[in-house]
């Protein structure tokens, strides 16, 4: 239930559905060779470009909450900022504030920490390695690293997940460098097993368990297929024993003489110092839950664990967290909620928590008169069915738009974010064609609707598939350009289509993600609520 009221009508509005489609990674490129949206043939978004209204949206950076306009979007702030109809400061900001204001070191939870330190206990951190802030930065764990090291903690280790996603792919020796230079001089302080971040611990919306399995045998037992003296030694031997990039290389422990050097013990206490939620929720149901049974922990030690942030307010994963997660009271589907429209939403696994959950303002349960849909992904490698699942979320979509029984419909295509992230650009390109085929299908089930149709994204990803620097695609020794995985800086399109009502766009300066909210609301023919930004529609004079 909610205590908002019902939403002001507008002059215009369609009677039929609205349906808003986020091509997830899908962004505005340079046209060039490593530009898998423009090589891509996409003959229905074009002709949908010559029908409907077309603007650009930012969908980084300050626009979607973020630090600065360096930071890369994502598909989680992304959401939010689709769902909220306005900016709020996220995860990376948040704790940015948190830790120069000293305000992460002030409070219950990092007293907690330091109680189980003093009794003896070793401090232990884990999270993502890496400057990309999106999951996590750096800088976060290097600063509690130094608050223990001046408040007396005789013993942390570091549980390193590599990134080679958000980064550059063979970036992990600069930041382990860095690391390691921090941890130099502060007594027994170590960094103690690894992984990348797709192999190792940090799984998602339960796609596969064994990921998780993987760190916490590395991290908590001290077992993985690879045992080195040094993280940089495990990096430099795994990239010469291998092709992969930083993200896929396998777990590792650091041993010595004795055996592994970090593993987790009864009275310990755990930091993951990842503040986005999505990666962060299952090794910390590991942790945390007493009726677990996703695989065999063994001996579960008894710690206390703590997130960076709440990973999920509803289900209280974890109960223990260090900064507050960002509050998004009131978001679109609530207040379409309060209005009594039906919403439905869908997407597959990978995407599925975004179209529901951080849509929905980072809540787990929807709103009365919301019906959420899950298409199971596949477990191939995303390069081996580019297409993954979009044509089977298009056709329960348009099953639910032939039933009549709800009026607001959202739906994500994973595959251009998903592929885009492999590296593989002929992966990429069809992946990007998969959904151009499926936008020719909701077009046509709309237009026999008499509805509107709004065709976006959260982010790019696909639109940047090779590194670039100073406006030149970057090579290898070998003349080859380098390959990128991680999401772009570059803006998302965005169509408006309603054939049956007279709009036009309004005049709005560096539009963003946040304006989709109230353009949606328009069509379904309800004013935005205050505090939203601005439509990106207007009727004609």
């Amino acid at each position: 239930m909610t205590s908002l009221a019902p939403m002001r009508s507008v002059s215009f509005g369609t009677g039929g559905p609205v349906l808003l489609v986020v091509m997830d990674g899908v962004g505005i490129g340079e046209g060039d060779e490593g530009d898998a949206v423009a090589l891509a043939r996409t003959p229905n978004l074009e002709a949908l470009k010559r029908r409907a209204l077309y603007t650009e949206l930012a969908a980084h950076g300050t626009a979607v909450g973020l630090p600065s306009d360096g930071d890369m979007g994502n598909s989680e702030v992304g959401h939010n900022a689709l769902g909220a109809g306005r900016v709020v400061d996220q995860g990376a900001k948040r704790v940015q504030q948190a830790v120069a204001s000293g305000e992460l070191f002030e409070g219950r939870v990092f007293k907690r920490v330091l109680e189980r330190a003093k009794a003896g206990g070793c401090v232990h951190l884990m999270g993502l390695l890496s400057d990309g802030n999106v999951h996590s930065h750096i800088d976060h764990a290097l600063a509690i690293v130094a608050k223990c090291r001046e408040l007396g903690v005789a013993r942390v280790r570091l549980h390193v997940l590599l990134d080679g996603r958000d980064v550059e792919a063979r970036s992990a020796l600069s930041y382990l460098k860095t690391l390691e230079a921090a941890l130099e001089g502060s007594g027994d302080y170590r960094i103690a097993s690894g992984g990348g971040r797709m192999t190792t611990t940090m799984d998602r919306y339960e796609a596969d368990w064994s990921i998780v399995e993987r760190g916490w045998n590395a991290h908590v037992h001290g077992e993985a297929p690879h045992t080195f003296a040094s993280a940089a030694e495990a990096v430099t031997s795994l990239y010469a024993s291998t092709d992969e990039d930083d993200q896929f290389l396998p777990a590792f422990v650091i041993a010595d003489e004795s055996g592994p050097v970090g593993t987790i013990e009864d009275g310990d206490a755990v930091l993951f110092f990842n503040f986005r939620g999505d990666r962060a929720i299952e090794i910390t149901r590991a942790f945390t839950e007493t009726d677990f049974t996703a695989f065999d922990r063994g001996a579960r030690p008894d710690v206390f664990y703590a997130g960076m942030m709440q990973y999920d307010g509803d289900l209280q994963i974890p109960t223990h967290f260090l900064v507050d997660p960002p509050v998004i009271d009131g978001p679109m589907s609530e207040h379409l909620s309060a209005s009594g429209e039906r919403q439905f939403a869908c997407s597959e696994t990978q995407k599925f928590g975004h179209v529901t959950y951080f849509w929905n303002g980072n809540r787990s349960e929807p709103f009365e008169g919301e019906t959420h849909e899950e298409i199971a992904s596949d477990q191939a490698p995303f390069e081996e069915r580019p297409w993954m699942k979009s044509a089977e979320i298009t056709d329960a979509t348009l099953r639910a738009l032939s039933a009549g029984q709800h009026r607001a419909f959202r739906i994500n295509y994973a595959c251009g974010d998903m592929v885009g992230h492999t590296g593989h650009l002929d992966a990429t390109v069809i992946a990007v064609e998969a959904v151009d085929l499926q936008v020719g299908r909701l077009v046509e089930a709309i237009d026999a609707l008499g509805g509107a149709l709004i065709v976006t994204a959260d982010h790019g990803n696909a639109d940047q598939m090779h590194q670039r620097k100073d406006g030149d695609t970057t090579l290898d020794a070998s003349g080859a350009p380098l390959v990128r995985t991680s999401h772009s800086l570059n803006a998302v399109p965005c169509f408006i289509y309603a054939p049956q009502l007279s709009l036009q766009l309004r005049d709005i300066t560096s539009p963003g993600l946040a304006n989709v909210a109230a353009t949606y609301l328009n069509l379904l023919g309800y004013a935005a609520p205050a505090g939203f930004e601005p439509s990106l529609i207007e009727a004609k004079a």
